[in-house]
């Protein structure tokens, strides 16, 4: 079992915002593990502008941002980065257990930066009834299979809940040629930024119903059809499509620390505690989405600056 100063399990934004900014404060033997054979996590499926406006004064896609960042790792030369690199265990005294092509590493770390991000809700955990036919997909995946594989998931498109990745995708698969249905939230206003229902949905006339719930997906083989319900007086109508999207929030993935001892709200899957510096393990730091989600990368990168200074701090 090897030893190192500090380990940071996650390659997307926080992680390596975390990483430059201990490295600025002095530590030099830092370890950045990523489950992905790239850094920049979800940023690089996100090839749309807005990314950067705050924290790099520019306006940047997803992997414009990423790879300002993975420049800055590479030119420091002291960073390793251990690509395809899944971590499985993690125990209280901050031993890390991952997988990578061929082998299982164990890795004892002085201090810890877990940037592990989220995950998307999906269709079971808002209670959408119906059959289980091809065709329904969370938000994220349908953006990766579009920008990163190239592959155009369906052609009749219905969106459930107005989060930003699902207003983003409203206006991707329109530029695609596909048409899109609608976008149909629950609530009495959108949970994604002005912005983006202005320009993916507003630009492009794709309806948004507020106070309406998909109630059921029907189809057999693939989906055939949703019914559309109107939470406030029960009205139903059908809207006919191929593809339903789910895009009804995000979930931090705190499993490993979880495992290690750390309390996590089970409204959240957030840290119980109120600062990334969790005391109940001393050394042990959370950032970037893993923490809480936040609507804008730059503000996962600012915040994440701060966990890399605090590690360091620890390690004095």
């Amino acid at each position: 079992m090897k030893e190192r100063e500090l380990v940071i399990v996650g390659g997307g934004p926080a992680g390596m915002a975390a990483a430059l900014a201990a490295h600025k404060k002095g530590v030099k033997d830092i370890l950045l593990l990523e489950r992905d054979q790239f850094l920049g996590g979800i940023l690089n499926q996100c090839i749309h502008p807005g990314f950067g406006l705050h924290y790099y004064k520019a306006d940047l896609t997803g992997p414009e941002f990423a790879n300002r960042l993975i420049k800055e790792i590479k030119a420091t030369r002291e960073i390793e980065v251990s690509p395809r690199s899944f971590a499985v265990k993690l125990t209280g005294d901050k031993i890390i257990t991952y997988l990578k092509p061929g082998k299982m590493e164990i890795v004892k770390a002085r201090a810890l930066i877990m940037a592990t991000g989220c995950r998307e809700r999906t269709r079971e955990m808002v209670h959408v009834a119906g059959t289980r036919p091809a065709g329904v997909f969370p938000a994220g995946l349908a953006q990766k299979l579009i920008n990163i594989e190239g592959l155009l998931p369906g052609r009749e498109v219905v969106i459930i809940g107005s989060g930003d990745i699902g207003l983003i995708m409203a206006r991707r698969f329109t530029l695609e040629g596909a048409g899109v249905k609608a976008v149909v939230e629950i609530e009495a206003k959108s949970r994604g930024l002005v912005r983006n229902v202005v320009q993916c949905l507003e630009d492009f006339n794709i309806p948004l119903y507020f106070r309406h719930r998909v109630a059921r997906i029907h189809g057999r083989d693939r989906v055939e059809k949703v019914t559309v319900e109107n939470t406030e007086n029960g009205e139903t109508f059908d809207l006919t499509c191929d593809t339903v999207l789910v895009s009804v929030g995000l979930i931090p993935e705190n499993e490993l620390v979880e495992m290690a001892g750390v309390k996590l709200d089970p409204a959240t899957n957030s840290p119980i505690s109120q600062s990334v510096n969790l005391c109940s393990i001393p050394g042990l730091f959370i950032c970037g989405n893993s923490y809480k989600v936040y609507d804008l990368v730059d503000s996962v990168a600012r915040d994440s600056e701060k966990a890399g200074e605090m590690a360091a701090e620890y390690l004095k």
